[in-house]
C-alpha cells in the first residue's frame, strides 16, 4: 500500500486530505508544516508527498528544494495542493522539482487520478 506525507498547516485540510487518501487504500503520514515534514522524510520513505505552499517554518516549495536534495527523494512524485493558482508559482513549483500542482479547494476524484498517474 502506497504511503503518501500530507503537508498542510490546516488541520481540517489535513483531515479532508487524509480522508480522501485513506478511503482510495492509501496510508497517510501527515505533517504541520515543511519542517515536520522534512524531519519525518528523515525517517521514512514515502511514495509521494502532497504539500501546501503556504506554511509556517518552511513553505510547500521550500520543502520540495530540501527533499530534492535527499538521495532518497531525487525521484519521489511531489504534488503542491495549494490556494496558489498563478504561472509564476506552478513555474516556481516546477522549478523546485515539483511533479505536479492542483489547487485547492480540491476535487477529491480528481486528486486520486492525479496521485495513481505518478504513482508507479
Amino acid at each position: 500500500m502506497p504511503l503518501i506525507l500530507a503537508v498542510d498547516d490546516s488541520p481540517s485540510m489535513r483531515k479532508m486530505v487524509s480522508f480522501t487518501l485513506v478511503g482510495a487504500g492509501y496510508q497517510v503520514v501527515e505533517a504541520v508544516d515543511g519542517v515536520d515534514a522534512f524531519e519525518k522524510a528523515q525517517t521514512q520513505v514515502f511514495d509521494l508527498v502532497l504539500t501546501d505552499q503556504n506554511m509556517p517554518r518552511l513553505d510547500g516549495l521550500g520543502l520540495t528544494r530540501k527533499l530534492r536534495e535527499h538521495p532518497n527523494f531525487k525521484s519521489t512524485p511531489i504534488l503542491m495542493l495549494t490556494t496558489e493558482s498563478s504561472d509564476l508559482m506552478k513555474q516556481a513549483g516546477r522549478a523546485a522539482g515539483a511533479t505536479g500542482w492542483l489547487v485547492k479547494p480540491f476535487d477529491p476524484i480528481r486528486l486520486i487520478e492525479v496521485i495513481k498517474k505518478v504513482i508507479k
